[in-house]
């Protein structure tokens, strides 16, 4: 996308401040001129090695001047006032680009310079340029400083009093981490006057009971906030007991939240009010605001620097001992504890809040996302990361902005807390119309699903089973592995939980020699010590109670589950056997959880004497699933992240003259012709049979000679654009033997297909081996998503595949290798050899790159690729592009 097609972005400076930055007009001259004719004598000299006023001017006609070739300017502005400029010009014919860069005075130290020139960057790469070049004196400090800490590998000359920088553009982990740490930091400066707000304003509360925004004034009066409130309303002198004024501007002081809760149609104008008194956050809860109205409220946000929840929203709470903010319209206060809580739906926050009050875990902020038309839960993952009170992350999250960059943010943040969420939507419902093999298996429920496992996020179900989860990972370790032992006091219910842990995917292994003599001596005659353990009714407590420390501190399984039903024998002794996993003398080794059955709740947390907690649940399938839920956590943490790895024979600018032309020839977009298709791939090493075309029997018959020789066997494919499924058309001959065939097998061809036949391809009968399927399939939200698993023409059938979103890390493509059921064929199974899992590897992360360099690419199929042990190769490939632009996921912007 070039800088003319490039909108306007908001983005957020070091202290939280909002500018918008775009390419200069040539209506800027005069304010680039005011930029330059205010600086000081000291920062002139330093921009131009001079105190020459002729400099500045030109310097103004360039940026404002009409647009040229190898040219870009972007300005940074600030409530209409132009406070940054960046620049640079191309050499002729070059890969180079000389920049420049200019920052109003008063305006250093804030991130100005930064901010544009990674905007600038992503400008220049989209355009070819592989490194910018600079001049600065060696005094400019400030300049040097910028670009040293960018975070891209810079190369400084010394030459008397200047210093020669080179900036080499190209994006690596080191660059996106240095992203990564300035944004972080400017989202939770522009987020404190949202969630640690030092005053507050309600718009919009109703002088009688029954309304909103009185609700949400009630309870920030209830919840013991610990700054001023104030009410604004046109008619009344006071709302509940809040003096009321008649505007934001007749408001003492200027607040640092607004509670927006008036009629869809007066929300921009409050918005466009509240900014002019200078607000910095709204919190709106006001619902059906249309189109024209959500964006005229954007606007303003963005406008005037204020940060947005909702609309449509619950409200926020934050119940941090020196903020204690309730601005929701809930029917309770949400308790103080330490799970972040951000959702999408009212309905659900509401659940959650209860659930987690129940539980005893409370929340230290919780935010209604409501529309999300700025404020998202990539927003909140970076504030609980940087809050010191927030140790459980619950999202439930309906859309995804930029999902590779809540991606990034979750990977991160989940290393140090568990982050759970509700993977709502999963249903056929959402599923889109499929074009190939390739869509066809790239579901929504697969793409999140692909998300969710490469960030380390905890997926469930439901509502229950997150509340299940999040009790386990808040009161116990995780285990190390997944094999649990199951202890029950009566058979049945053991052998049910031990069920529901091979359910869940947990294994309940036959314990050692040692181990079951060990239980033996302290259970009742006649109790079982084998997995799972049956402790008969008889078991008294203190016996329990050995038998789950020896089991959590032996060593053999990774977790500990105990059933427990009441009974009359215990009734009758006094004995309380759930007191055997509450007053355990100190923390078991292993996580233990229980299952009464008995129990009312879901899910309970039990108070031990060691001053923690046992989650106990009522049925032995959620305590299962909320274990293995753990399990998946460990190993997650467990595995190194993973890198994505350099690759060798790799022509990206030659794919992407391909797909220009290929492009500036089929506007539209369309499928690849066969030849075209196999160039692409030769670009990135993908290795393919050989094969040629043939317009008609005769170069059919020649054709095959060529790549066989006059006794090898061929096969023969039917080709006209837009041709997908050979198969089910019968649109191809195998095992064809010689010139007679070959030409009957073309004859057959012509009289079934006739003018849509443009030719076909020739190829050698391949090898026997493994029929694999591999591509990718972009989507418009999540990007590429690399997809592997069972190929040929069982594809459709057994829809045997696994996904990932590109680019794979080495970490991503073992997975990918081993997650489909069809993996075993892949390591020798049944005594057949392994196939060539390197070259295997190789494939997928070389469709990986092709993936993430050519966003135009909206899908390639690869059916089957054949794998053996001599090697792999792509028998039949398919590749559509459409007309799309790059688009950096990663650039500091604003939604």
């Amino acid at each position: 996308m070039t800088d003319t097609e490039r909108p306007p972005v908001h983005a957020l400076l070091t202290d939280g401040t909002t500018v918008r930055i775009r390419r200069s007009t040539s209506d800027d001259h005069a304010e680039v001129l005011r930029l330059y004719e205010e600086m000081s004598d000291k920062n002139l000299r330093l921009r131009f090695f001079s105190l020459s006023r002729t400099s500045a001017r030109q310097a103004a006609q360039r940026v404002a001047g009409p647009p040229r070739p190898g040219y870009r300017a972007l300005v940074a502005e600030h409530a209409g006032r132009l406070v940054g400029i960046a620049e640079y010009e191309a050499e002729p014919h070059g890969t180079t680009a000389d920049v420049a860069l200019a920052v109003a005075d008063d305006w250093h130290h804030r991130g100005v310079a930064t901010l544009l020139l990674e905007h600038l960057a992503d400008a220049a790469r989209s355009a070819g340029i592989t490194a910018f070049t600079a001049d600065a004196l060696a005094e400019n400090l400030d300049m040097l400083r910028v670009f040293h800490d960018l975070g891209l590998r810079v190369t400084r000359h010394w030459d008397g009093p200047e210093v020669h920088c080179v900036v080499e553009l190209t994006e690596d982990e080191s660059y996106l981490t240095a992203v990564d740490t300035r944004g972080r930091l400017a989202d939770v400066v522009s987020l404190r006057p949202l969630l640690c707000p030092r005053s507050v304003v309600v718009i919009g509360a109703g002088r009688k009971p029954g309304s909103v925004g009185r609700a949400v004034l009630r309870n920030i009066l209830t919840g013991s906030f610990t700054g001023r409130v104030f009410a604004v309303h046109p008619v009344a002198s006071s709302i509940a007991g809040v003096h009321a004024h008649r505007s934001v501007a007749a408001l003492p002081q200027v607040p640092d939240l607004a509670v927006v809760a008036v009629p869809a149609a007066a929300v921009p104008q409050v918005a466009d009010e509240c900014g002019k008194a200078g607000v910095r956050a709204l919190l709106v809860v006001s619902a059906g605001l249309d189109a024209h109205l959500a964006a005229t409220l954007v606007d303003a946000c963005r406008r005037h620097g204020m940060r947005l929840v909702g609309p449509n929203c619950l409200g926020l709470a934050n119940t941090e001992d020196g903020v204690r903010l309730d601005a929701t319209f809930a029917a309770r206060h949400p308790g103080a504890g330490t799970a972040g809580v951000a959702v999408q739906s009212g309905g659900v926050g509401i659940a959650l809040l209860d659930g987690l009050a129940r539980l005893g875990i409370g929340v230290s902020s919780f935010v209604s996302l409501g529309d999300k038309y700025d404020v998202s839960g990539n927003d909140l993952l970076q504030w609980w990361e940087e809050d010191g009170r927030t140790e459980l992350a619950l999202l439930h999250l309906e859309s995804f902005g930029n999902p590779r960059a809540f991606s990034r943010t979750a990977r991160r943040v989940a290393r140090t807390m568990p982050v759970l969420t509700v993977d709502a939507g999963r249903s056929a419902a959402g599923r889109r119309a499929a074009a190939s093999h390739t869509a066809a298996a790239a579901t929504p429920t697969m793409t999140r699903q692909a998300l969710f496992t490469q960030a380390g996020i905890t997926a469930t179900r439901t509502i229950g089973e997150l509340l299940d989860a999040a009790a386990l990972m808040h009161s116990q370790p995780l285990p190390a592995g997944t094999k649990v032992a199951v202890v029950s006091n009566a058979g049945g219910t053991g052998v049910l939980a031990a069920d529901a842990c091979a359910d869940a995917g947990l294994s309940v292994p036959v314990l050692p020699t040692g181990l079951v003599d060990g239980l033996a001596v302290l259970l009742p005659e006649g109790a079982t010590a084998t997995n799972p353990v049956d402790t008969t009714a008889a078991v008294g407590e203190d016996q329990l109670c050995a038998c789950v420390e020896l089991l959590a501190h032996y060593g053999a399984v990774d977790a500990v589950l105990v059933t427990l039903v009441p009974t009359a024998v215990a009734s009758a002794t006094g004995e309380d056997l759930v007191r055997a996993l509450t007053d355990v003398p100190g923390p078991l080794l292993r996580p233990t959880v229980a299952v009464l059955p008995a129990q009312a709740a879901r899910v309970e947390l039990l108070d031990t004497s060691a001053e923690g907690t046992v989650p106990a649940y009522s049925d032995a399938q959620d305590a299962a699933r909320a274990l293995a839920h753990a399990a998946i956590r460990a190993r997650w943490l467990g595995d190194l992240p993973g890198d994505v790895p350099e690759l060798k024979d790799v022509n990206s600018p030659q794919a992407r003259q391909i797909v220009t032309r290929f492009l500036d020839d089929n506007p539209e977009g369309a499928w690849l012709d066969p030849q075209t298709a196999s160039d692409l791939l030769d670009c990135y090493g993908i290795p393919q049979i050989p094969w040629a075309w043939a317009r008609d029997e005769d170069e059919a018959v020649t054709a095959a000679r060529r790549l066989t020789g006059p006794h090898g066997r061929v096969v023969m494919k039917a080709y006209w654009p837009g041709l997908l499924h050979k198969s089910e058309q019968h649109a191809l001959h195998l095992d064809l033997k010689d010139a007679a065939q070959i030409k009957a097998a073309h004859r057959d061809l012509m009289a079934r297909f006739g003018d849509r036949l443009t030719g076909v391809v020739i190829q050698p009968l391949a090898e026997r081996g493994t029929e694999l399927f591999a591509g990718v399939v972009q989507d418009e939200v999540f990007g590429p998503l690399v997809l592997f698993g069972l190929g040929g023409t069982a594809t459709e059938l057994l829809t045997d595949h696994a996904g990932r979103l590109a680019p794979l890390t080495d970490r991503d493509v073992r997975e990918l290798l081993t997650s489909p059921r069809c993996s075993p064929l892949l390591f020798g199974y049944a005594g057949a050899p392994a196939v060539d899992l390197e070259g295997l590897e190789q494939l997928l992360h070389r469709i990986s790159r092709m993936a993430c360099d050519l966003p135009q690419l909206a899908e390639a199929d690869l059916n089957p690729v054949l794998a053996g042990s001599h090697g792999i190769m792509a028998l039949d490939v398919r590749v559509r592009l459409l007309p799309r632009q790059a688009h950096d996921p990663y650039l500091r912007r604003l939604r």
